[in-house]
């Protein structure tokens, strides 16, 4: 099979998960969340579907919830890239529960954790978690002077975002630090500058990433993951999360699958085979968060370089 040449695609800017008159003008909707790999697999997909398969497709901006609950109503129809056990709460209910949302079966292996640049590591001998409840250590995150030093724990509305706070929590350092959340475009941006300048910076990191590409990191060491410490309960589950939740040893690792509409597989078969087939690797990840984030690549336009690039991999999803 032979890929046609690719055409302009056209990207939506923001939906409301009530809005399902744009996903009605396209046959196929891909939700987008707020990071940038993510961003470029959702172009690559529509690429490859408007392309190969002829059909209209339509990217839409939402948080994960937001995605999984439109795929379950029929408004959306794939999520590129879902953390697990992250989106465990949203896997359960519409994959196990409703049965309305499948997941792809061919993952990308993942890491989490809390990093420091390696100059900083080195310098000031932070090297295990429980350095950040050490006084004598913590004070050069101080970044603005107010006396309480600053952790990023990540972006507003990741699941990871949560687990960071009862993980901070259960440690003990959100007593020591004040836990911030802002877009990772901007923490990432205060992580090379601070680099840069061989200043401090403390906060969450996960690999696949463009960072581990930039920057010299360091991920903090922790004991190693063991389930009876782990009790993850999201906000939207119960009001007093933080109070009954517990995560005091590591990250168990991840992984990243597509999830998508189960519909796919009467409506649009071919497309619902492409999903079930599509594979991608932590490298490529990271090179594509990189020409977005960093490069300033525009989406569409890497999305059509990485196709033509990559004509034996989409062959592989298409026939496979």
């Amino acid at each position: 099979m032979k890929l046609t040449k690719t055409k302009a695609l056209t990207t939506s800017a923001i939906v409301a998960l009530g809005a399902t008159t744009s996903a009605q003008a396209a046959d196929i909707v891909i939700g987008v969340p707020n990071w940038a790999s993510v961003n470029a697999t959702a172009h690559v997909l529509e690429v490859v579907i408007e392309d190969n398969l002829g059909l209209d497709v339509e990217l839409q901006n939402g948080t994960n919830p937001i995605v999984f609950e439109a795929m379950d109503s029929g408004s959306m129809h794939v999520h590129p890239e879902v953390w697990m056990p992250n989106q465990q709460n949203l896997h359960d209910t519409y994959v196990k529960e409703n049965g309305t949302v499948v997941m792809n079966e061919n993952p990308v292996q993942a890491s989490q954790g809390m990093c420091v640049p390696t100059a900083i590591a080195e310098e000031y001998d932070i090297r295990s978690i429980d350095d950040l409840t050490d006084p004598d250590k913590i004070g050069i995150f101080d970044t603005d002077g107010n006396g309480t030093p600053e952790v990023w724990v990540g972006a507003p509305g990741w699941a990871s975002t949560v687990v960071e706070k009862i993980r901070a929590k259960s440690y003990g350092y959100d007593q020591m630090f004040e836990l911030t959340e802002y877009e990772e475009t901007i923490a990432y941006a205060n992580l090379a500058n601070a680099a840069t300048a061989g200043e401090p910076w403390l906060g969450f990191c996960y690999s696949p990433h463009y960072i581990f590409v930039t920057q010299d990191l360091y991920v903090l060491e922790e004991p190693a993951h063991d389930p009876a410490t782990w009790n993850i309960i999201q906000p939207t589950d119960d009001p007093d999360w933080l109070e009954k939740s517990e995560a005091s040893t590591a990250w168990n690792g991840a992984t990243l699958h597509l999830h998508y509409a189960k519909e796919l597989e009467e409506t649009y078969p071919e497309v619902a085979a492409l999903f079930r087939n599509y594979q991608m690797d932590g490298e490529s990840l990271s090179a594509m968060g990189k020409a977005l984030a960093i490069d300033g690549q525009e989406a569409a336009d890497y999305a059509r370089e990485w196709v033509a690039a990559n004509e034996d991999t989409v062959i592989n999803w298409l026939t496979n």
